[in-house]
């Protein structure tokens, strides 16, 4: 990777931050649009373009762009610039990868998780699985830029930890990010699974769609919200909660939160296997269920149906008040299909007014096993190359090439 060496190369790098940042988030990708977008002159453009250039972290692609004379190649974020460490924390695994700036995979492993084992030994776990991964991919990519953990569990965001009652009962009000930044210099992301789950979806699938609503039917039912093109996350990061809104009735179940009537003890996946674990079956999990249901079990196929439209209730409600043109339903129940899909759509063009549905597109989500860490990694992507934070990734470079590595 190239350096940054000379005396009039660095004050260019520590003032790059705002043409790292067009770059980065695709505002300005070819010179003439970095000079329209930033306002500055040519030479000073020329002068900073060419220190990130020199630095490794810009790159000029093969691609070229029309530009009104000779075509301009294409700037884009080098991929092997810096990497990424990334975890998440499942029910009963925690998978955990290197990446790099794309994103892509280059490095990954997996340890098992026990949520009795408490935040501090999970965490030692992790930083043990990143020294690792950091060990074998830190020749090749240079600098980590960041740091992203995602958690089975709401979060509040702007403090990076856990406010019970969840299924981390141990974890509640704990420093995740205190005690990480003890172990890393790099900037550190806590977030939901369902809200990288949403990032993911709207980042790689559709990008365009400024107002998109995201339901995770798995072992519990949760939501991620997308207004304006940005995650909606709520004043402490609660939004979306679907999964613990009540409805009444003189039957309601009782949720794992303690209360009764939930959407979660009516829909998710662990009622719907304690319902058929009733009835015979052998059934633990949303995986447990999905499987009766592929195997086209009748008691399976309605109580997934039932679920759907249990889902589709909160999902009219959300469309009413939001009005998102698009829904996309993930999650392990949703490999279920159109079994699923069926009862949501019901409930919502049943209770929704025509112009709120008239151009509503009710999707199911790709079924990659990484995009919570895809989501993990999009979400420290574009916090470190946004216009409020680049600066600090641009002290950061300047001094890991100062230290000639």
């Amino acid at each position: 990777m190239s350096k940054v060496n000379s005396v009039a190369e660095r004050p260019a790098l520590e003032n790059s931050g705002e043409i790292l940042s067009l770059i980065a988030t695709g505002a300005a990708t070819s010179r003439p649009a970095l000079l329209d977008a930033s306002g500055l002159s040519r030479v000073t453009v020329t002068l900073r373009l060419n220190a990130l250039i020199d630095s490794g972290v810009v790159r000029e692609a093969a691609q070229t762009i029309p530009s009104g004379g000779r075509p301009t190649r294409v700037l884009r974020i080098n991929e092997r610039a810096g990497f990424l460490l990334v975890a998440n924390i499942g029910e009963t695994y925690i998978h955990l990868a290197a990446m790099d700036l794309e994103p892509a995979v280059i490095a990954q492993s997996t340890v098992p998780f026990r949520a009795s084992d408490g935040p501090a030994s999970t965490l030692e776990q992790i930083a043990r699985e990143f020294d690792k991964l950091a060990k074998k991919v830190r020749a090749t990519h240079g600098m980590l830029f960041g740091i992203s953990l995602s958690l089975p569990t709401p979060v509040d965001f702007k403090r990076g930890r856990i406010v019970g009652p969840s299924v981390l009962h141990l974890w509640d009000e704990f420093d995740i990010i205190g005690w990480l930044r003890e172990r890393f210099d790099a900037p550190i992301y806590v977030e939901n699974d369902v809200n990288l789950m949403t990032i993911y979806e709207h980042r790689q699938n559709f990008p365009h769609v400024e107002d998109m609503f995201f339901i995770k039917a798995g072992t519990g039912i949760g939501s991620g919200i997308v207004t304006g093109g940005k995650i909606f996350r709520g004043a402490q990061g609660a939004a979306g909660d679907i999964g613990h809104i009540q409805f009444n009735s003189d039957d309601a179940p009782l949720c794992r939160c303690g209360k009764l009537g939930c959407v979660e003890a009516r829909a998710g996946g662990w009622a719907i296997a304690r319902h058929l674990s009733s009835q015979g079956f052998k059934a633990e999990n949303a995986r447990d269920v999905i499987s009766l249901v592929e195997t086209q079990q009748p008691e399976a196929l309605m109580l997934l149906r039932g679920a759907g439209r249990v889902i589709g209730e909160v999902a009219a409600d959300v469309v009413s008040i939001l009005n998102p043109s698009l829904i996309v339903v993930g999650g392990t129940l949703a490999r279920g299909g159109e079994v699923l899909l069926s009862g949501i759509r019901e409930l919502v063009y049943q209770r929704c007014l025509p112009l709120a549905t008239r151009e509503l597109q009710i999707v199911l989500a790709d079924p990659p096993k990484d995009s919570v860490l895809f989501g993990a990694a999009f979400l420290a992507l574009e916090d470190v190359f946004s216009h409020v934070n680049v600066g600090g990734l641009i002290e950061r470079l300047g001094a890991y090439h100062a230290q000639g590595r």
